[in-house]
């Protein structure tokens, strides 16, 4: 049996946790929208065409912020189409997706669902195909109360009330030459800081997010972020970074290995931003949003075979990644890699929601279910909320393809308001349990624990619309007495101990 110890002070905290970081993202993709979250028609749907078993299961998630509407599709879209009378709105054609539009639901309609939903909205402005004045009317139509010509029409259809938007998105992976519209580092810093300025100019009390690189693999990153920085620092809050992992090769150590190129990716940025506010002799500091994290790899070839058989379709099935639980795993790891870096991460969204590699899955027409990495985010966004305590770990550690001196055993800890703790760990090893040594010095005795495990013997096995529960996380007997805790081969563990 592997060994581990954790030692946890509830005076070592790395920082308050922002609720924040167990949001979602829905795109005008594929189906997450179409017959997602939305299908008139649908035995649940409720009167505004919304699936009701669907927003059931987002509402067990608990997610407190939703990016929207994009995503590559941003680049591209008007948000005028969305808004006014359903019939009056034009259809588009989608370069990103090579898919067509109907724009039936927009603004208005994704803000009555997020409220349904118990979720904040933070919407992604276009800054590809169109620039900061459009940008500052998104924020008059969706914030200012009335008087001016923007709000006004917002009141004239059907919104007396503003959305009051708090979070926005200045465009999407500008970067990347798959972007419509994609901009150098100081274009798009110059275009950024513009936006940002103008939209806080209509509204002071929104936060903005820059578009940092699309991924820590394109060749200009780190260069990009200080330049662009350089450029917009004194009006942004956060840069965006977006990471998805893929297991190609089937190699499952070197796949659940990962998230150690995710924590380094995460402090790297961050050093960036501590270097241009170093630069700017600037008081204020820009943390970061993890806004688009996943795992991402299985519909790869199905998505190019699609697009070839029906291009400009509507609702078209792209990206219906079937997580297997190996995947389960690695959305875990990369949950406690955020946790541990809370101090910077103050947003994440899993991308995305439904369908679109996402937790959720539906048939349209029929049943929804949750895909095998819904259980790590319910359950870290049901108890991983307070502080994030430091961890210190000592764990066996191995080597795999890419990565070296990795623990077997990874692991986060959050104290909660009550005084309870809530530990996340994950036994990496496949064939080896780990006896995890847990020593909570500080905090005295609890008076009750619970020890809940997601293992399955199968790591491809995955959950279906028949059988939803084949992997799903199980409650097992624990004895406190001498902190000494079993975590299972190839495990996401969580304990809570309670005051």
């Amino acid at each position: 049996m592997r060994k581990a110890k954790l030692i946890l002070d509830k005076d070592y905290v790395i920082s308050d946790v922002d609720k924040r970081i167990y949001g979602s993202f829905v795109e005008h993709l594929g189906r997450c929208v179409y017959t997602g979250i939305y299908e008139p028609g649908h035995p649940t749907a409720d009167a505004s065409g919304f699936r009701g078993d669907v927003l059931e299961l987002v509402k067990k998630l608990n997610v407190p912020i939703v990016r929207y509407p994009g995503g590559n599709y941003v680049s591209g879209f008007r948000w005028e189409d969305a808004i006014g009378p359903k019939e009056n709105r034009p259809r588009r054609l989608d370069l990103a997706w090579k898919t067509t539009d109907p724009n039936e639901v927009g603004i208005h309609e994704f803000c009555d669902w997020a409220k349904k939903a118990g979720s904040d909205v933070m919407y992604a402005v276009n800054l590809g195909t169109r620039g900061p004045a459009e940008a500052q009317a998104l924020v008059e139509y969706a914030n200012h109360k009335s008087g001016s010509y923007w709000s006004d029409l917002r009141i004239k259809n059907g919104a007396k009330d503003p959305f009051s938007i708090k979070l926005f998105c200045l465009g999407n992976e500008m970067d990347g030459p798959w972007q419509m519209g994609s901009k150098t580092a100081f274009e798009y810093g110059r275009a950024a800081n513009e936006a940002a300025k103008m939209m806080k100019w209509t509204d002071d009390s929104i936060e903005v997010v820059a578009c940092g690189s699309s991924s820590s693999t394109m060749p200009t990153f780190g260069e990009w972020e200080y330049t662009m920085l350089t450029e917009c620092y004194n009006n942004v809050d956060y840069v965006s970074l977006h990471r998805y992992y893929g297991n190609p090769h089937n190699d499952t150590p070197d796949f659940l290995a990962s998230t150690m190129d995710l924590d380094d990716f995460i402090r790297t940025v961050a050093s960036i931003c501590d270097a241009v506010k170093g630069k700017k002799r600037s008081k204020k500091r820009v943390n970061l949003s993890l806004d688009e994290w996943n795992v991402w790899y299985h519909s790869h070839q199905q998505d190019v075979d699609l697009h070839k058989r029906e291009p400009w379709g509507t609702a078209l099935p792209l990206l219906e990644d079937v997580y297997n639980f190996e995947d389960a795993l690695l959305v875990g790891l990369m949950l406690i890699t955020i946790l541990k870096n809370a101090d910077r991460v103050k947003v994440a969204c899993l991308a995305q929601l439904v369908n679109v590699i996402a937790p959720i899955m539906t048939r349209k027409g029929g049943g929804a279910w949750a895909q095998t990495i819904y259980w790590p985010l319910l359950q870290a966004s049901a108890l991983g909320r307070g502080k994030s305590l430091l961890p210190i770990m000592e764990s066996e550690k191995t080597d795999t393809r890419h990565y070296t001196d990795v623990p077997f055993v990874d692991a986060a800890a959050v104290l909660a308001e009550d005084g309870s703790v809530t530990i996340f760990a994950v036994n990496r090893d496949l064939e080896e349990a780990a006896e995890l040594t847990a020593d909570l010095r500080s905090f005295g005795k609890f008076k009750t624990a619970s020890h809940s495990v997601l293992h399955h013997d199968n790591m491809k096995a995955v959950n279906t619309e028949a059988d939803p529960d084949q992997v799903k996380p199980a409650d097992v007997p624990i004895d406190w007495k001498d902190g000494k805790i079993i975590l299972p081969a190839a495990s996401w563990n969580v304990i809570r101990l309670v005051k």
